[in-house]
């Protein structure tokens, strides 16, 4: 009986995490899309501070990032047991929130590229001038870097909650621990690579091996142009994500789209990702014209954009 008893508890134990690596798997391609923009934004919150710093600078904002997932995973299960009407609510919340950030950028880039070249020069000056505190430089830097991540690790919590809604409750804590886990060690592991990756380079260009010192002037020259497409992506994923997170809340949204829209092969495919990418770009084009809005009535005069 005690033999049958333990067997009997091996196999649900193996059966619940075999359900938590289902579930893990496919909360973590639902929030793939936010990955590209949540490493764009944290290796550009790295960059400037001393090359001997970048990685402490890294890990620190990785301690905050697992602490704020602390914070947000018990949240999280709390609204799951006891409000989970509020999770399509908070869901639509997460998506628009990520189509008005895309916007934001985007308009941002076309209107003020101007202002950003020479914000981007006040910067450089400032770590130049000896009387700049850079320690103080780097604590304003991480926390900085911390509260962004918040807002990012909400998102994927609140889009992982969605997907594990109907699973018992130890499936749905132990899924959004391991997601928790994975999404912090990855982006911060691949953070890390990115903002060390010219310094590789450039120790590789160093080499007296023909092959390695080719690479290395490669590396150190592809960096910029990685962190450029990192961006890119980041915002395309934003509006793909937040738009797909929005038809699947809005009543009869995705029906009509069934119905109007091819929806097998490849051409399904892509009238998925653009019905997505549509949805997203013009909700974050409404909520920006409601934000300027609200300022420009509170006398603000605007936003910046």
């Amino acid at each position: 009986m005690a033999g049958s008893s333990l067997l009997t508890l091996l196999d649900d134990i193996a059966t619940t995490l075999d359900d938590v690596a289902v579930m893990t798997k496919a909360a973590a391609q639902k929030t793939a899309g936010i990955l590209g923009d949540d490493l764009a934004v944290n290796a550009e919150q790295v960059t400037g501070v001393a090359a001997d710093r970048e990685l402490p600078v890294v890990w620190a904002v990785a301690k905050g990032s697992l602490l704020n997932k602390a914070i947000l995973v018990p949240a999280a299960l709390a609204i799951s047991a006891f409000a989970p009407w509020a999770i399509t609510p908070l869901l639509m919340i997460g998506g628009t929130f990520l189509c008005f950030e895309g916007a934001h950028k985007v308009l941002h880039k076309l209107l003020h590229e101007d202002e950003e070249a020479a914000e981007h020069q006040a910067h450089v000056n400032a770590l130049a001038d000896p009387e700049v505190d850079l320690v103080e430089f780097e604590k304003n830097k991480i926390k900085g870097a911390i509260r962004t991540d918040f807002i990012l690790s909400a998102e994927i919590i609140v889009i992982s909650l969605g997907t594990v809604a109907e699973v018992d409750f130890t499936t749905r804590v132990l899924t959004l621990i391991a997601i928790a886990l994975v999404m912090t060690v990855g982006v911060y592991g691949l953070v890390a690579g990115i903002v060390k990756m010219d310094d590789g380079g450039l120790a590789m260009s160093r080499r007296p091996n023909g092959l390695v010192a080719a690479i290395g002037r490669g590396l150190v020259a592809a960096s910029p142009y990685l962190m450029r497409f990192l961006g890119i992506a980041g915002t395309i994923a934003m509006f793909l994500v937040g738009g797909d997170i929005l038809l699947h809340g809005i009543p009869g949204a995705e029906a009509w789209l069934h119905d109007t829209l091819p929806h097998d092969g490849v051409a399904g495919f892509f009238a998925g990702l653009g019905a997505s990418a549509t949805t997203g770009i013009v909700a974050g084009l409404i909520v920006v014209g409601v934000v300027n809005a609200i300022q420009r009535l509170r006398g603000g005069g605007g936003s910046e954009h």
